[in-house]
């Protein structure tokens, strides 16, 4: 096995790691009935939330370093627009789902009772818009890995 065969391995586990929970997040939280199962179901999103962020950070530095060992990628488009997809969806995570996530802990801190309060479904309806756009974002990276279409 080459070095570059060795990065491909990684990277691709590294999608299955780090996409894959990213993938369901959104569904774990949309089954709570109630603030126990809700607050029970954001501790899940943040405990996968760790490995979206480690296998996000190997497929970054893997891909690049691909690159730098296959510079032609750099020429092809379908690598410069998974690199620009990818980067796009990176940013996501502090300024788009970040400020949006913020008032749902708050909210999971403060509330009193086992209703959930019609405040949440407004503020989870816009950051589970995102994060939907965002997996869409994923998806299209995949497509493109797998088909190398241009």
């Amino acid at each position: 096995m080459t070095f570059y065969e060795l990065l491909l391995f990684v990277h691709i586990f590294s999608a299955i790691l780090g996409m894959g929970p990213g993938f369901v997040m959104t569904n774990i939280a949309t089954r709570a009935t109630n603030m126990t199962e809700l607050k029970h179901a954001y501790s899940i999103r943040s405990r996968l939330h760790t490995f979206v962020m480690v296998g996000g950070t190997l497929l970054l530095i893997t891909g690049l370093w691909m690159g730098f060992i296959h510079p032609y990628l750099f020429t092809t488009g379908w690598f410069v627009v998974s690199l620009i997809l990818y980067l796009i969806a990176l940013a996501f995570g502090p300024f788009v789902l970040s400020p949006r996530s913020k008032p749902i802990k708050v909210l999971l801190k403060t509330h009193k009772g086992e209703d959930i309060p019609e405040e949440y479904d407004a503020l989870a309806k816009k950051l589970f818009l995102y994060e939907r756009i965002e997996n869409g974002l994923f998806v299209i990276i995949i497509a493109l890995m797998i088909w190398k279409p241009f």
